[in-house]
């Protein structure tokens, strides 16, 4: 059947319907032209020989049917092909669709992956450029990398709400309630001690400014540089000598171009001086239009947070564990027991949590019910209140339920 030409399973199936036809015809005459013969004696001769002829020109188009039968072993099968073909012909569409969807390997992993951003950062002797979006864990991982830098940490934020930056001393969180003034000055007051450690190192060599380490954070700079006139030389300064004074500068941004890190016209200076960190979707788009890798940009997304970008090189740093409690002094902490077995120093945001947690006898407890349930928690948001919660359960106290924003706390 397979190597018959559609000309010729046309050819057969055009004789094969007529034996069909004819043989069915002359059995019908011959039934009746017998029947005739019994009723009507004055003609039973003829109607017989009639019925006999016409019986015998039957047999020869069964005949013929076997025929074509037996070569193409089943007609009946052949004819549903042939329409079903015809079928597709007729309703096929004029032009096919291709879409490529590629393939997504959970367990791929990029080449040259740093796992220590610290590390790397100290080796290439740069300052920090952060990009992210609302939250992407701008806050967080400055609060790591503050911690891991060392040095005495300086904070230029005019957004600043009370309890943020609450493990630094308040004279060390600068320009709260927008007070551009006091930024701007204190900025100034940055490039005179660069200048004036320039000096004492240039009389006594490095012991000189032994212990005069600083960690310098500007959030949302490019606000700044359009309030603080002083914000782009602080940078450039900064940028170019801060590091061999050990000054280390880290300026927050939503987006990676120079302008908004007070650079016009000065992309160099951004890419030579500091190593730009990517979160969030920030480092996926990167990933995909500047280093036009699919791969990384898949493995950026599932891996949430924890997976960013440093400069072109893929970075995995899991800070879920890193919570406030962490740069709290110690003398904001309390002692514990729930359910007098285990004992854990906790601050007064995770002793709110547990107590609220207690009274669901159960349920998951949400950011939001926290957050209703307590002043304390008025002023922060939803991401560090879960945040504690992960926090809590890696401590063994108590255990989320859910991810992402679904992410709820129960105490048990």
């Amino acid at each position: 059947m397979s190597e018959l030409h559609p000309s010729q399973l046309a050819d057969y199936l055009i004789v094969y319907n007529r034996s069909k036809l004819g043989f069915w015809l002359c059995a019908i005459t011959a039934i009746g032209l017998f029947s005739s013969g019994v009723k009507f004696d004055k003609h039973r001769p003829l109607l017989m020989g009639s019925s006999l002829v016409t019986l015998t020109v039957g047999s020869l188009q069964r005949r013929q049917l076997k025929k074509i039968s037996k070569q193409l072993s089943d007609i009946e099968e052949i004819s549903n092909f042939n329409f079903k073909s015809w079928v597709r012909q007729q309703t096929a569409p004029s032009s096919q669709l291709a879409v490529t969807i590629p393939a997504i390997d959970a367990a791929w992993n990029p080449e040259k992956l740093i796992t220590n951003p610290v590390e790397y950062i100290h080796k290439k002797q740069k300052h920090v450029a952060l990009v992210g979006g609302t939250g992407d864990g701008k806050s967080t991982f400055t609060q790591y990398l503050s911690s891991k830098i060392g040095g005495r940490v300086i904070v230029y934020d005019s957004d600043a709400k009370p309890d943020d930056w609450k493990w630094l001393s308040n004279d060390d969180v600068i320009g709260r309630k927008g007070d551009f003034k006091a930024i701007n000055q204190g900025m100034n007051d940055d490039l005179s001690t660069l200048e004036e450690l320039v000096q004492l190192r240039g009389n006594g060599g490095d012991s000189a400014i032994q212990g005069r380490d600083r960690f310098l954070i500007a959030e949302e700079f490019p606000i700044l540089v359009d309030e603080c006139d002083s914000a782009s030389k602080w940078l450039k300064k900064h940028a170019k000598r801060g590091r061999r004074y050990k000054q280390f500068i880290l300026a927050i941004a939503q987006n990676d171009s120079a302008e908004n890190f007070g650079l016009q016209n000065d992309k160099g200076t951004l890419y030579s001086c500091f190593c730009l960190v990517r979160l969030g979707q920030f480092g996926i788009d990167y990933a995909r239009t500047k280093l036009k890798d699919d791969q990384l940009v898949q493995w950026l997304k599932l891996g949430g947070k924890k997976r960013f970008l440093i400069d072109d090189y893929p970075c995995e740093l899991d800070l879920s564990n890193w919570g406030i409690n962490q740069l709290l002094p110690s003398s904001e902490a309390t002692t514990l027991e729930p359910d007098n077995e285990l004992k854990t120093d906790l601050n007064e945001y995770e002793l709110a949590i547990i107590e609220a947690a207690k009274q669901l006898n159960g349920d998951a407890l949400k950011a939001r019910i926290v957050k209703q349930k307590s002043r304390l928690f008025s002023d922060m948001s939803s991401e560090d209140i879960r945040l504690m919660f992960q926090t809590l359960a890696d401590r063994e106290i108590g255990e989320t339920e859910g991810e992402g924003d679904r992410m709820g706390y129960v105490y048990k």
